[in-house]
C-alpha cells in the first residue's frame, strides 16, 4: 500500500482528496500543518505529498524546504495545492522544489493524473539510478588510457558532441 500524505488545514479540503486518493488505490494520511507533515515522513515514508501553501505553525514554503534539505526525504514527488494562483508564486514553489503545483480550485481527475504524473517519474529515476552508478566505475585508472582516449575523455568532460570530437581530432 502506497501512502500518500495530505497536508491542508482545510477538513472540506483533506476529506475531499482523502476519499479520491483512496478510491484510487493509496492510502492517505492527513497533517493540519508542516510540522506535522514532517512528523509523518518518516513515520509513514509517502509515496508523494500534496501540500497546501497556507497552513499553521510551518507553511508548505517551509515545509517544502525541509523535504528538500533532508537526504532521506528529499526525493519524496511534492505537489504544491493552492489558492495563490500568481505566476511568481507557481515560479517560486517549483524554483524552491516542488514538482508540480495546482491551483485550487482544482479539478480531481487533473490532480489525480498529475499524481501518478509524478508518482512515474519517480518510479523511473529509483529505475535509473542504478543503471547510473554501475556506469560510473570511479576506480578507473585514467593512466592506463592511451593518449587519443585521453583527448577524448577531456573533450567529452568539457560537453562536446560526438561531432566535433570526431572533428577536433579529425576522426571521419
Amino acid at each position: 500500500m502506497q501512502y500518500i500524505l495530505i497536508a491542508d488545514d482545510n477538513n472540506d479540503i483533506t476529506d475531499i482528496l482523502s476519499v479520491y486518493v483512496k478510491k484510487e488505490g493509496y492510502e492517505p494520511i492527513i497533517a493540519k500543518d508542516g510540522v506535522m507533515a514532517e512528523d509523518m515522513f518518516f513515520k509513514y515514508e509517502p509515496a508523494a505529498v500534496l501540500l497546501d501553501v497556507m497552513m499553521p505553525n510551518m507553511d508548505g514554503w517551509d515545509t517544502l524546504k525541509a523535504i528538500r534539505s533532508n537526504k532521506k526525504i528529499k526525493y519524496i514527488p511534492v505537489i504544491m495545492i493552492t489558492a495563490v494562483s500568481e505566476d511568481q508564486k507557481v515560479v517560486s514553489g517549483l524554483r524552491i522544489g516542488a514538482d508540480d503545483y495546482i491551483v485550487k480550485p482544482f479539478i480531481l481527475p487533473n490532480l489525480l493524473a498529475r499524481i501518478e504524473a509524478v508518482l512515474r517519474r519517480c518510479q523511473w529515476q529509483k529505475e535509473a539510478a542504478p543503471k547510473q552508478e554501475a556506469g560510473l566505475n570511479k576506480n578507473v585508472n585514467i593512466d592506463a588510457l592511451t593518449p587519443k582516449e585521453k583527448e577524448v575523455l577531456a573533450l567529452v568532460a568539457k560537453g562536446a558532441s560526438n561531432q566535433e570530437i570526431a572533428d577536433q581530432l579529425y576522426v571521419r
